[in-house]
C-alpha cells in the first residue's frame, strides 16, 4: 500500500530554484532555495516572526 506524501510543493518561481513546501500534517510552510550544488530550507515566517501555517483539510 502506497504511503501518502507528507510534503506538497505549493509554489515555484523561476527554474525551480525558489519553492514553498507545506507539511500536510502540521500545515507549516517552508521556503526552499537552491543554487548550483547547494540548497537550503527554512520555516516561512510572518511579519511577527511566527511560522506561516496553512489550514489542513481532513
Amino acid at each position: 500500500m502506497a504511503k501518502e506524501k507528507r510534503f506538497e510543493r505549493v509554489y515555484r518561481q523561476g527554474a525551480g530554484t525558489i519553492e514553498i513546501w507545506v507539511d500536510k500534517e502540521t500545515g507549516v510552510n517552508y521556503l526552499y532555495h537552491a543554487s548550483g550544488h547547494a540548497g537550503g530550507l527554512t520555516v516561512l515566517l510572518d511579519k511577527e516572526g511566527k511560522p506561516i501555517v496553512t489550514p489542513i483539510e481532513e
